[in-house]
């Protein structure tokens, strides 16, 4: 009889997953999976995560829900479409514009997503009690906490890790930002996703500064997003020229990944919509922008948090790499900020520029 009953709850659930705008859905366990956490183990202890420390420090968390909150039964994993209308790769034409990952184009997602999330989890408590289930317990993440969530959401069935180790999925490609609800309830299992790469290295051979040193193993010290986002020095001169027009993220493994014609911007929430003033930004405008002038036009935005320093350092390694003469004196303007790393990249893109 409760068998019957989560059975109808969790085809509810998904429908009512659906009408906030999710458009994948399943549900996976949340015990340990000992191949999963030693990968972990193997890739934090070869230093690939870089300076992301709290990776490490939590590592106790993220090997399993349940070493998060042990009284968690199952991990109810959701995903929102963001597959862009452009082709993310166009920009790569046009150096003296500025090359922004789609995701980071519209509203934060954490917002979105996480409003979406707390939404049906009411809804889960609200149904399980009156279905006679009891209180449930329920949690809710996106992206913020030491959860491994695209290994989960394979084992939910919304897709599997592609080569680029990330969720690739046959109705959306790699375009779904992903969350998680943890509960205590029972809910029957979705059939994990399978691995359909097959052959393919398309991601592995668009990497524009070899962070693959193996399919489905990244070095997030040579990634491109690490080294725009999270990365808070000066990125190596080796480097450099790598980053091409990139300034916050890059989408080159995502956007080659044969499976995203299959993938449709009709399914992509309109807060993810892009920015007009953010879609081909010109390098000129970025380089002038001041803390306050940083804050105004990324208000709402999860560039925010990087800071003006760090994407005006990534600005000026851009116009490094375009060659442009005409973006010098921005470069030179930037000579003496009063950020040493802004100061040192401004010097680097000049000499770029001369030479």
């Amino acid at each position: 009889m409760v068998k019957t009953v989560l059975n109808a709850l969790a085809k509810d659930l998904e429908s009512e997953a659906r009408a906030l705008g999710f458009c994948a859905f399943g549900i996976a366990p949340a015990s340990e999976d000992p191949a999963r956490a030693a990968a972990l183990e193997a890739w934090l202890a070869a230093g690939m995560h870089g300076t992301m420390g709290w990776m490490e420090e939590r590592a106790h968390h993220r090997r399993s829900p349940q070493g998060l909150w042990n009284e968690a039964q199952r991990v109810i994993s959701l995903g929102m479409s963001y597959a862009p209308a452009h082709d993310p790769l166009a920009l790569g034409e046009h150096p003296d514009k500025a090359r922004i990952s789609v995701y980071a184009q519209g509203a934060d997602y954490h917002d979105t997503v996480k409003k979406a999330l707390k939404h049906l989890a009411r809804w889960l408590v609200a149904e399980a009690a009156r279905r006679g289930l009891g209180e449930a317990g329920v949690k809710v993440f996106t992206d913020t906490a030491p959860v491994m969530e695209k290994p989960l959401a394979q084992a939910a069935g919304l897709g599997w890790q592609g080569k680029h180790t990330n969720l690739v999925s046959r109705e959306h490609g790699s375009w779904l930002f992903l969350g998680e609800i943890f509960t205590t309830l029972d809910l029957p299992l979705s059939r994990p996703g399978r691995d359909t790469c097959g052959s393919c290295r398309a991601c592995q051979d668009a990497c524009p500064t070899d962070a693959f040193p193996a399919p489905y193993r990244l070095d997030a010290r040579r990634c491109v997003s690490y080294l725009t986002i999270e990365h808070k020095g000066p990125v190596p001169e080796d480097l450099r020229m790598g980053l091409g027009n990139r300034i916050y993220g890059c989408d080159d493994c995502l956007a080659v990944c044969p499976w995203n014609k299959f993938a449709q911007s009709a399914h992509t929430m309109k807060a993810f919509l892009p920015r007009a003033e953010l879609t081909a930004p010109d390098l000129a405008d970025l380089l002038t922008l001041d803390d306050a002038g940083f804050r105004r036009l990324f208000s709402g935005s999860p560039i925010k948090r990087i800071g003006r320093n760090r994407f005006v350092r990534n600005c000026l390694y851009a116009a490094g790499n375009s060659g442009d003469a005409d973006l010098r004196p921005h470069i030179e303007a930037l000579l003496d900020d009063e950020d040493p790393v802004v100061a040192e990249a401004a010097r680097w893109a000049a000499g770029q520029i001369r030479a």
